[in-house]
């Protein structure tokens, strides 16, 4: 009886070091880690080529690894295995988005927002790069939209703020371009651009 306590014992330790000493991809990615937890993404898909958990981690290190075509690549391949899940699509929208695809991206981030739940953790994410899109083709009405649902949905991001600030003075709307910076430097007061462009507005409703 003894031995097979022993023998039980030695076996429950010895899974559970293994188990423990085993890297988390994620836990790589949070801390940063992005080129270690791709590797270790790489691994589990090899050993599990449906492993969506794995994809979804290895195509957000590989975005902020600024490695964005073969995040758009292996974002796609992941969606031909799961193309209802919303982590795949903002973060092969992110791809897009890094890459200058812009109308890809702006799809890709409607079909997000249309699919992911309203307290989804990347929405204000989505409508934060979509306005960034919209100031890159000079729609700025558009992009006060986006903006103002960015800091709706997250409130504390100064440089979101600074952001719809930006949109809404290109658009001409003054006084709410000052609302929004004002915000921006509520949230820190060293946010020189949204120094400048509160005193650039604040000039224009003298």
């Amino acid at each position: 009886m003894k031995n097979l306590l022993f023998i039980f014992a030695f076996l429950f330790s010895f899974y559970f070091v293994s188990a423990q000493s085993k890297p988390d991809a994620l836990v790589l990615y949070r801390n940063g880690n992005y080129a270690d937890a791709i590797k270790v993404c790489e691994q589990e898909i090899a050993a599990n080529p449906k492993n969506i958990d794995s994809y979804c981690v290895l195509c957000w290190s590989l975005v902020r690894n600024r490695q964005y075509a073969e995040g758009e690549l292996r974002a796609t391949e992941a969606r031909k295995i799961a193309p209802a899940d919303v982590r795949l699509m903002e973060i092969l929208a992110e791809a897009y988005y890094y890459q200058g695809k812009n109308g890809l991206a702006l799809d890709m981030f409607r079909t997000y927002i249309a699919n992911a739940p309203s307290n989804a953790a990347r929405i204000g994410n989505a409508y934060y790069y979509m306005g960034e899109i919209y100031i890159r083709q000079g729609k700025y009405q558009h992009a006060d939209i986006s903006m103002t649902m960015s800091v709706y949905t997250e409130p504390l991001v100064d440089i979101w703020w600074t952001r719809c600030g930006y949109a809404r003075e290109m658009a001409g709307s003054y006084a709410t371009a000052l609302e929004a910076y004002s915000k921006a430097l509520e949230l820190k007061a060293s946010n020189g651009d949204a120094a400048r462009g509160k005193e650039r507005v604040a000039a224009r409703l003298r």
